[in-house]
């Protein structure tokens, strides 16, 4: 089956490169929502053409499209449910990529382009898998497809979708395609999503900007109030201090070396990591908080003004065991109690979604690691945490207590996810692809 899958990787790379050239941003304010549609059009004629029927594009309740595709197996044969989302990251600075983001390039033998790997490639990745099982004597277990609109926006669209429709999505076991190996050619599954919570925090000091020669020193600065209160977020080491969050949990499983986090993190010499405790308690196992964009006026263009307005969009991680509402709650009532000089400050709700944790000791999680074996020879199924947030993975652990649950993908260091230059690795497409379809057969055998 290797032969197959690799084989099907110039096709893989046509598709992914139609794929990627919808700019699928889940954000009118920043894109039209005619690119997020298109995306979808295109996932759903992919999923008819590979014989999937119940085709269907789903009206989400945050105004975002999923689209589901259901593809019959043998008599009595388990469900799995396999997962991708097409929405992407902004592009962020154009001026920092290399190649244009939504032009797939080849480039030092990778493949660059803003959802290569987050995670139009893990749709490919399915695809592949599938297309291999079929080359094979046929898909042995009945394929459930759902690829969602909005997961980079966190508005919880299809987890509510899914709650009002428990039916649908009801499977044996589900593959998330979007995490990724800890190191590229290391074999990984993930069992720890940290939580998220994202808001926007506004401050008002003044009812218009003023002069900073004629009022500066005695009128409050909005955009000043606003640093302010950033900074309370974080001890003098980095760490995030929400005030009645707990921080200091505790990583018992695979290690992350300090020398290769700043590698793959691309930390310039000279600069602190920031935070306590090893790097995989940082980022699995605590809160971490991030400052994502912050409303004022350019260097270039600016103006000898006190700000009278400033606006800041936060990100808060929250690790298993806390609950990603009652985050939310300390995260406001910190910004309000942390204000300075009775600046006026509201906080608005933009996403969340819960953390997650995944029992790995099931018969799904013996047959990925024997996938993964024998795709990746000499190596063994290592189990990571990831910092990032998958919202709908604690909807389905809801819905289908007795589902297991595995996150795996194309998301290693060397991938930028969310940053300029994003890319994937051909080659992990290729084992992960080939790593599904073994997965794939051998969980029928073992269902």
């Amino acid at each position: 089956m290797a032969d197959t899958v690799a084989a099907l990787l110039p096709q893989a790379r046509r598709e992914l490169a139609e794929l990627v050239r919808f700019q699928s941003v889940a954000d009118p304010e920043q894109f039209p929502v005619s690119e997020c549609a298109g995306a979808a059009r295109w996932v759903a004629d992919a999923l008819r053409a590979e014989g999937f029927t119940d085709v269907a594009e789903l009206a989400t309740p945050d105004g975002t499209t999923s689209v589901y595709g259901l593809l019959p197996g043998p008599a009595d044969a388990p469900t799995a449910l396999l997962y991708a989302h097409y929405d992407v990251q902004p592009p962020l600075d154009l001026a920092g990529w290399d190649s244009p983001p939504f032009e797939l390039t080849e480039r030092d033998g990778r493949w660059y382009g803003r959802g290569a790997a987050d995670c139009k490639g893990g749709f490919i990745m399915h695809l592949m898998a599938l297309r291999a099982l079929r080359a094979h004597g046929g898909v042995p277990v009945t394929v459930k497809m759902i690829v969602e609109g909005s997961e980079e926006q966190g508005t919880g669209g299809l987890e509510r979708y899914a709650e009002a429709h428990p039916e649908l999505l009801a499977a044996d076991t589900i593959v998330i395609g979007d995490a990724g190996n800890f190191q590229a050619g290391l074999p990984t599954v993930t069992s720890v999503l940290r939580g998220m919570t994202l808001v926007r925090a506004r401050v008002d000091t003044l009812e218009g900007n003023l002069h900073s020669g004629q009022f500066g020193g005695a009128a409050p600065d909005a955009l000043a109030a606003l640093v302010r209160v950033l900074d309370s977020l974080r001890a003098p080491d980095g760490s995030t201090t929400v005030d009645g969050l707990p921080a200091d949990g505790a990583w018992e499983g695979l290690q992350y070396p300090q020398e290769d986090f700043r590698r793959d993190a691309k930390v310039l010499d000279g600069v602190e990591l920031i935070g306590s405790g090893s790097i995989a308690d940082r980022l699995w196992a605590r809160p971490a908080v991030t400052v994502l964009g912050i409303d004022c006026p350019p260097v270039l263009g600016a103006t000898p003004s006190v700000q009278a307005t400033a606006r800041a969009l936060l990100s808060l991680r929250v690790p298993p065991g806390t609950d990603a509402a009652e985050a939310t709650r300390l995260l406001t009532a910190h910004l309000e109690a942390h204000v300075p000089w009775g600046a006026r400050i509201a906080v608005e709700q933009v996403g969340q979604g819960q953390p997650f944790s995944a029992d790995t000791g099931s018969p799904a999680y013996a047959a990925m690691a024997d996938a993964m074996s024998a795709a990746y020879p000499g190596r063994r199924m290592a189990v990571a945490g990831m910092g990032g947030s998958i919202p709908l993975c604690n909807t389905l652990a809801s819905l289908y207590p007795a589902a297991e649950i595995l996150l795996v993908g194309l998301s290693e260091p060397q991938a930028q996810i969310h940053a300029v230059n994003e890319s994937v690795c051909p080659d992990e497409l290729r084992r992960m692809a080939l790593t599904e379809a073994l997965f794939l057969r051998g969980y029928a055998t073992r269902a």
